[in-house]
């Protein structure tokens, strides 16, 4: 049976680990102390709750059941400043409808909190490995912002690693994840069913101009590689404007200048390019503009330019099963306040879709706020979402789900 105070209790320890600021804010990057320390209590959490708990090579923790079974699961990584729920929801979650579902016969029900999910290294970088989209050998030269490399960050969880989990042993896989938006909290709704996720692109852009003295070069004579970005960033959306609808989004989000000093000019800028959308000809489309609009600013200030990999991942339509099951189970536990809607954040489900049918709920986020230390969310609601996603798996386990 559903505890939800068991429920609420481990999200509330989980959070501990590296909990921060004000609120209820969090700093867990992936492969972290506090990372790796809330990873270890996980493990002990399946364990304790009947499962084996296995790490593979890339720092995923799958608690399993023998044989077949549905996967429950989300990550348990944060942003470098972040809120409690933010994918921890969906772990403690699935350990307490598989918990539940153990202690009363079935069904079977596995979970897995994937690892750097919130792109330390690039783009759910934990299931890209092991659903195949991404191959190690193109994964562990990965740098983060402070050049350290994937290989050398997930070598710190080398003791605990095993092999890979054979993705064959899972029906299927449902993610409970908070909404990090404000439409469910807008119009007052507990659930939300998950229609589709959007595709990503994501990549590194760098002008490189002519580093000098701040006082004294004449601003005609400057090759800022700032000034460069700056423009870049003001002439990426006129350009975009006969491509993109009001569900595109956009954004550069972390800048490095050198030599980052007040009395010289930027000699190079390196940023981030990151768009979302949810028609993949689109996204493709959007490519060619961002880099013929670099091409063209560079080619004007005299600037050397590069790009980046482009990490990405194609825009994911989810299970027709698996989303009646969860439709019932919302009809069931929040009539007339649940809707459907698509996804305009990543999530690891977009790379697990390329394995097994999957499926995603949302549970409000109030005021739409996330990736901060202000993200929170009801207790009456995250109660709502466990009681969706265990009567979905039981629909599910028990063969009860129609088209």
């Amino acid at each position: 049976m559903l505890n939800p105070d068991r429920f609420l209790a481990d999200l509330e320890t989980l959070r501990g680990f590296g909990a921060a600021g004000v609120g209820k804010g969090v700093v867990r990057p992936a492969f972290s102390d506090a990372d790796i320390a809330a990873r270890k209590w996980l493990a002990a959490r399946m364990a304790e709750a009947g499962l084996t708990p296995q790490f593979d090579p890339v720092g995923n923790l799958f608690g399993l059941v023998e044989g077949p079974s549905l996967l429950l699961g989300s990550h348990s990584d944060s942003q470098p400043e972040g809120g409690w729920l933010d994918g921890a929801l969906g772990v403690i979650a699935a350990l307490e409808v598989a918990r539940a579902a153990r202690e009363a016969g079935g069904p079977a029900v596995s979970v897995v909190s994937f690892q750097d999910e919130e792109g330390r290294f690039g783009v759910t970088t934990g299931s890209a490995v092991w659903s195949g989209t991404l191959p190690m050998d193109e994964a562990d030269p990965l740098t983060d912002h402070a050049g350290v490399t994937y290989a050398v960050a997930r070598a710190r969880m080398a003791d605990l690693a095993g092999p890979f989990v054979d993705p064959g042993r899972f029906t299927g896989y449902v993610e409970l994840h908070i909404e990090q938006g404000p439409v469910l909290d807008t119009a007052a709704e507990q659930i939300g069913v998950v229609t589709d996720i959007v595709g990503i692109r994501d990549m590194k852009i760098t002008f490189a101009g002519q580093q000098n003295h701040a006082g004294t070069t004449p601003m005609h004579l400057r090759r800022d590689a700032f000034q460069a970005l700056a423009a870049f960033n003001a002439s990426i959306a006129e350009r975009f404007r006969n491509v993109v609808t009001p569900a595109s989004v956009w954004s550069v989000g972390h800048v490095s200048l050198h030599p980052n000093a007040s009395s010289i000019v930027p000699g190079r800028a390196t940023f981030s390019m990151q768009w979302r959308d949810g028609d993949a000809d689109r996204l493709n489309r959007m490519e060619a503009i961002v880099r013929a609009t670099a091409r063209e600013i560079a080619e004007a200030r005299g600037m050397e330019l590069s790009f980046g990999p482009l990490l990405g991942l194609e825009p994911v339509t989810m299970d027709a099963r698996l989303r009646t099951a969860l439709e019932s189970g919302a009809e069931a536990v929040a009539p007339g306040r649940w809707r459907k809607l698509p996804s305009g954040a990543l999530h690891d489900a977009t790379n697990v879709a390329g394995l097994m049918p999957v499926a995603m709920l949302f549970v409000p986020s109030i005021g739409g706020i996330s990736h901060d230390f202000a993200e929170d969310t009801a207790n009456a609601d995250l109660v709502a979402g466990l009681r969706v996603l265990a009567q979905a798996a039981d629909i599910v386990g028990r063969g009860h789900a129609t088209r």
